[in-house]
């Protein structure tokens, strides 16, 4: 397998894109393997899970049982210059690994959306072994979601639930089920170290909501499922933060919520839409900061100004730009939303009706 590494540059000190882009105070790079584990340069069915820790839940080895049946290893083909990879090379093919979890007996299966991206073909193995064609539904690079359909048995369908990511907490156990390196079905366990995280996109937007783990997650592991201690998928595995390019105990999730939200629209053949504010944010004092206002924006629009500190939506009190971002996103494209901003010493409210993330 020849694996090819994407660089996404890292956006310093500003959230742009409307409030849905990270804001990273570095000046460092993201390495992005084809269809592997998104690496961060760190230079510069619902059910609530239940700690394993605590002598709650499925013990590793009884969640490995119930769920590896519907957990899958991705093989893609990606033709050089097409999609991120943009490298050139005159036709010349490269493969990536991933992984991905059976979410349907009609054979969807959720993976993220870097382990398809730019995809010419896709072929999935299951645990047994038995390998079958798959194409790529759709996806959804602001959530680094994506969903292909297998042309496989029902037989060979075992759903695995997704849990309430919502009810995640720190110190729950969790197992992650993956492709780390080429080695399909690989089981590591660890804690929700975190929740609530702010992580990048590929397109450079941010995805709240993420779960941090030092459940060992490395490249290969990319859209496999974080398991509670019921053996639900509480998220689908997506970037690591690390210096040397491999597991440093800090691991990052997409949320279930988020990625069965998303597939939903996908599966049905909707499009995935998300709403556009139009300012860029410093991740900085009380509320969210706007940096810039984008010319020709909703909130360029609407007169908002650089300088100017928001501090509600519809009366939702935000007090951090992650915080913004995750109430701005609930908001559908079109909505109109009335934002409290304080700015020259005084308070205003300001209406804005919400477009369409570019």
């Amino acid at each position: 397998m020849k694996s090819v590494s994407r660089f996404l540059p890292i956006l310093a000190g500003a959230i742009a894109g409307g409030a849905i882009a990270l804001v990273v105070a570095s000046g460092s790079t993201t390495t992005k393997s084809v269809t592997t584990t998104q690496v961060i340069s760190s230079s510069g069915a619902s059910a609530v899970p239940t700690s394993i820790s605590q002598g709650r839940g499925l013990t590793v080895n009884q969640i490995s049982r119930l769920a590896s049946p519907g957990v899958v290893d991705i093989l893609v083909t990606e033709n050089a210059g097409v999609g991120q990879l943009g490298l050139g090379g005159g036709g010349t093919q490269s493969t990536g690994e991933g992984a991905g979890v059976v979410y349907d007996n009609k054979g969807d299966i959720l993976t993220d959306q870097h382990v398809v991206s730019g995809a010419t073909s896709v072929s999935v193995t299951f645990a047994n072994g038995h390998k079958y064609p798959a194409k790529v539904l759709g996806s959804d690079p602001s959530t680094d979601v994506g969903v292909i359909r297998v042309n496989a048995p029902a037989s060979e369908l075992h759903p695995v639930p997704f849990a309430n990511s919502s009810t995640a907490q720190v110190g729950d156990g969790v197992v992650a089920i993956g492709s780390p390196f080429g080695l399909p079905g690989t089981v590591t366990a660890g804690i929700v170290s975190a929740v609530n995280r702010a992580i990048q996109a590929p397109n450079r937007y941010t995805i709240t909501g993420a779960i941090q783990t030092d459940a060992a997650i490395n490249q290969g592991n990319s859209g496999g499922p974080l398991l509670d201690a019921n053996g639900h998928v509480l998220g689908l595995n997506d970037q690591i933060e690390t210096n040397s390019g491999s597991n440093a105990g800090v691991g990052f999730a997409v949320p279930s919520n988020t990625a069965a939200r998303v597939a939903a629209k996908i599966i049905a053949g909707k499009a995935v839409r998300h709403s556009f504010l139009g300012v860029h944010l410093n991740a900085t004092g009380n509320g969210a900061t706007v940096a810039q206002v984008q010319a020709g924006s909703p909130a360029a629009s609407a007169g908002v100004r650089a300088g100017d500190v928001i501090t509600a939506v519809n009366g939702t009190t935000v007090t951090s730009t992650d915080q913004f971002i995750s109430v701005v996103d609930g908001y559908a494209p079109g909505d109109t939303v009335t934002l409290t901003i304080t700015g020259g010493g005084q308070t205003s409210q300001i209406k804005v009706k919400l477009g369409v993330r570019p």
